[in-house]
């Protein structure tokens, strides 16, 4: 079957679902990067031989890789030698976009946390007995940066991003990198929601406690070899924080409707 002819079906059927043709183009143009096993840096077809290939007016190619571009699969450069060529996606840039995805979702605690329950004790059985000197050297200096309770407000908030660093360290060591992904991504967005809902508020001595008591007994248990311990220790661990997580959410949602 010809580009143009499965284009055309691809096209017809996309246009059901509401997807335009530059939209389409796109999607047929990361289906041909895959297919010829492309990789960053390798120039994509010039602009008039797009035009051949599927062809659609000027202004849908130009649309289409604009749209690429935007999503950071491509990448245009003018110029001697210029063109447009294919292009890694960096972690932050799709961290980016899904957290924009999901701007106005209004996530909850429940809902980040039922995530977090099911895949960071995965993380923690995978890295125990795994992870060098200079590794677990890593998680301790992360938790010497809270190693004083907090006083303040701004302190207490510093604490809470502080002891999420820790975890996205954890993901960092994965070898498995969509895992380490969701968990960073999932981390990335209960910071945000920390902050915006000032979930920090008010200062919980108790709660600063009782998380580096599981941290440092999760570090010790990733030094072991027993990785079903460390799975239920940070499991624990996610269970106590979601708990106070939740009615700190209760306490902002009350504040925020005037009801005491």
């Amino acid at each position: 079957m010809s580009d143009v002819t499965s284009l055309s079906k691809r096209i017809a059927n996309k246009k059901r679902n509401g997807l335009s043709r530059p939209m389409e183009v796109a999607e047929s143009i990361k289906a041909f990067v895959i297919e010829e096993r492309l990789k960053p840096g390798d120039r994509l077809p010039n602009e008039a031989q797009l035009i051949e290939k599927y062809q659609m007016a000027k202004g849908t190619i130009r649309e289409a890789t604009r749209i690429l571009e935007v999503q950071g699969l491509v990448r245009t450069r003018t110029g001697p030698g210029g063109g447009c060529f294919v292009h890694d996606v960096s972690e932050n840039r799709a961290m980016a976009l899904l957290t924009n995805f999901f701007h106005f979702k209004d996530m909850s605690i429940k809902q980040i946390y039922q995530i977090r329950k099911i895949l960071e004790p995965e993380v923690a059985a995978e890295l125990t007995g795994k992870l060098d000197v200079e590794e677990i050297e890593e998680l301790h200096k992360i938790l010497s940066t809270y190693s004083v309770s907090p006083k303040t407000l701004e302190d207490e908030k510093a604490h809470h991003i502080a002891a999420l660093k820790f975890h996205e360290k954890l993901a960092e060591f994965s070898k498995n990198a969509l895992l380490s992904f969701i968990i960073k991504f999932m981390i990335k967005v209960l910071s945000e929601t920390t902050i915006n809902k000032e979930l920090y508020d008010p200062i919980n001595i108790p709660l600063w406690e009782k998380g580096r008591e599981y941290q440092h007994k999760l570090i010790n248990s990733i030094e072991g070899n027993s990785p079903d311990v460390s799975r239920s220790i940070i499991y624990d661990h996610m269970c106590f924080a979601e708990q106070h997580m939740k009615e700190q959410e209760i306490v902002f949602k009350n504040s925020f409707l005037n009801i005491e």
